[in-house]
């Protein structure tokens, strides 16, 4: 089926990502999966691009078109190359939104052209050592120093598998302001790069995703000025359940992209490799195993097409994006496994596209809330 989602810019911007991609990150990539991160050069030349922030006003460099179709392509065109470590991705998808809707006019100029440029690198930092799926069990908290409102908050505390945690020079950070208010003990602090008290702990070492830097952050009486809260004190937790949807169906842009991604190299590899004298390809076990995979690529491709659709329309509700991230990324991972499968001993060695595929897919069913969550987030929908 045709895709009927986008238009004559988004095609030409699809050009543009794709050229990036394959000139930029592709040449690259294997080196960054060794470094554990990739370069600073590959950030701001996205941002030369115009590839970061799309939805910015164009005031402060960004492409001033509030259309997550746009996000989209950036995602898909990383996806089509196997690239899993640029984290473009965080940063329109996730952080963005907070940006835009929350920064006060002082902030935006202060953050905005560098996060377009590509020289500011941000992160969010929600997860603690004891906490994952459970945001209400954040720990760490921020005390104001002082009485008036213009004092400043004393951060401490620290977090795990942080995105972007090694190289980003801005991290919005989940903090417990008022541990008696129940729902309203969460806010948002801005912590930026140099501010004392703020360390980065070890860079994970993952089963996938190797060039994406993961890290741990630490806070030790890092003193955070007021201009630097986001938003309105105690808004934290609504903030964040604001946010998740469009982070859930990002994940699940991806997610269809990758099923695609590996349907395309596994019947490009079948047709290639031959056992018993012939392609195997040309076995009737293989056929069916791409067909239902060519089947099942196609369900989700339209089914997340129309989440896109509705988010763009304002109409993209909570349950609907729980639905798309846990069953995409559910469905991905079968769908490399059973690749995999089909490449034989080939498939199991990282040289190939889809081994590298088979342990990148394993952790989207985890992060941005795991599928257990969103299926308790679904099911409390039916009763509600």
């Amino acid at each position: 089926m045709d895709r009927d989602i986008f238009d004559e810019d988004h095609v030409a911007f699809r050009d543009l990502a794709r050229t990036f991609a394959e000139r930029e990150v592709a040449p690259f990539h294997d080196q960054w999966e060794e470094d554990g991160q990739v370069s600073r050069e590959v950030w701001l030349a996205g941002g030369k691009a115009g590839l970061l922030g799309t939805d910015v006003p164009e005031q402060y460099g960004g492409g001033g078109v509030d259309d997550f179709r746009y996000n989209t392509i950036v995602t898909e065109e990383l996806v089509r190359i196997g690239a899993s470590g640029l984290g473009f991705g965080l940063q329109n998808d996730v952080v963005a939104p907070y940006l835009l809707r929350l920064c006060t006019e002082e902030q935006k100029a202060r953050w905005l052209p560098g996060f377009c440029s590509g020289e500011l690198i941000t992160a969010i930092a929600m997860t603690e050592p004891g906490t994952g799926s459970d945001l209400q069990g954040i720990q760490t908290t921020a005390v104001r120093d002082g009485s008036g409102p213009d004092a400043d908050w004393v951060l401490n505390g620290s977090k795990t598998f942080i995105t972007n945690g090694i190289m980003s020079d801005l991290v919005i950070v989940v903090a417990k302001t008022d541990p008696d208010a129940g729902s309203k003990a969460f806010s948002l602090l801005v912590v930026e790069r140099d501010m004392p008290g703020f360390e980065r702990g070890r860079r994970l070492k993952k089963v996938g995703m190797k060039a994406q830097d993961t890290a741990e952050l630490f806070f030790t009486d890092v003193r955070v000025p007021a201009v630097n809260v986001l938003g309105e004190l105690g808004m934290g937790f609504l903030y964040l359940m604001q946010n998740l949807p469009q982070e859930r169906l990002s994940i699940a842009v991806a997610s269809a992209a990758g099923i695609e991604r590996s349907l395309e190299v596994t019947a490009a590899y079948t047709r290639d490799r031959k056992a018993f004298g012939k392609p195997i390809s040309a076995f009737q076990n293989t056929r069916f195993e791409l067909a239902e995979i060519a089947t099942q690529a196609q369900v989700a491709r339209v089914f997340v097409d129309r989440c896109i659709g509705e988010h763009v329309a304002g109409r993209l509700s909570v349950t609907d994006a729980a639905m798309a991230k846990w069953w995409t990324s559910d469905l991905l991972k079968q769908v490399v496994d059973r690749c995999v499968q089909l490449h034989g001993g080939y498939g199991y060695m990282l040289e190939y596209p889809i081994a590298r595929a088979f342990v990148d897919a394993r952790v989207q069913s985890i992060f941005g809330g795991t599928n257990e969550i969103m299926k308790e987030i679904i099911g409390r929908s039916l009763f509600s």
